[in-house]
């Protein structure tokens, strides 16, 4: 299976085992988003001490990326986002200063990254650390995809912000399903850089590590989606050597 089908796979059984966000997203619910981003957002612009501004910023970018998830599984599907609640809650996120993000060319609702930034560069605990760390590495992993998870379209600096983000989540103790991801998404990375290296040791060393990564992810996880990737990986590698 090659690395197309495999997203393909992981994204069908997604959309297969929840229903679409016009379904769950109730006029209830949109009202209770909106009143969390807008407390949230108030607290990010008051004279709150940094923690705290750093708790809602990353309390915002992980509602966002909920609502993102459902929402674009109605655009996959209708190419628009269904239901008068739905709706209403994009627009209300907009009014009250927490746009969800979004590329038109695309009719995408991309990674909201900047609240996570945001919260790390405010200073948050360890485990709040950890979790703003894994949103903004899944987002912008995940918003780089464009066909072939192994020629994405990132720059060089993009690239090594995104694997600083993965060797720091690889050295915490990260609950499953979340280590498998992490682990996954740093093996690809890995590989990425192996193949965009200039310089020949920099190469090996990319190569070895992402080698190295997607070995003991087929040894851990044999039965997960996502091992049905390693062989191409393997195969791209061996390209660069």
């Amino acid at each position: 299976m090659n690395l197309v089908r495999v997203v393909v796979a992981v994204s069908t059984l997604a959309l297969a085992s929840i229903a679409l966000a016009h379904d769950l997203i109730t006029a209830e619910l949109a009202e209770t988003y909106l009143k969390q981003a807008s407390a949230w957002h108030e607290q990010i612009n008051s004279n709150a001490q940094r923690r705290e501004q750093a708790r809602a910023c990353l309390q915002i970018g992980e509602m966002l990326d909920e609502i993102r998830a459902l929402l674009n599984r109605d655009l996959a599907v209708h190419g628009q986002v269904q239901g008068l609640a739905s709706a209403y809650l994009v627009a209300g996120l907009e009014r009250t200063g927490t746009p969800l993000a979004y590329s038109p060319s695309r009719n995408y609702f991309t990674a909201n990254s900047d609240y996570y930034r945001a919260a790390l560069d405010l200073g948050l605990g360890k485990d709040l650390a950890q979790r703003a760390r894994a949103g903004l590495l899944r987002g912008e992993f995940y918003d780089n995809f464009s066909g072939n998870l192994l020629d994405a379209g990132q720059t060089s600096r993009q690239l090594q912000e995104q694997l600083a983000l993965a060797d720091a989540l690889l050295g915490d103790a990260l609950a499953e399903p979340q280590m498998e991801e992490v682990r996954f998404i740093a093996t690809i990375l890995y590989a990425r850089a192996a193949k965009s290296a200039s310089g020949v040791g920099e190469r090996a060393a990319y190569r070895d590590k992402a080698l190295v990564l997607a070995t003991a992810f087929e040894r851990d996880y044999p039965d997960s989606l996502r091992a049905a990737a390693i062989p191409a990986v393997r195969s791209s590698l061996r390209v660069t050597q």
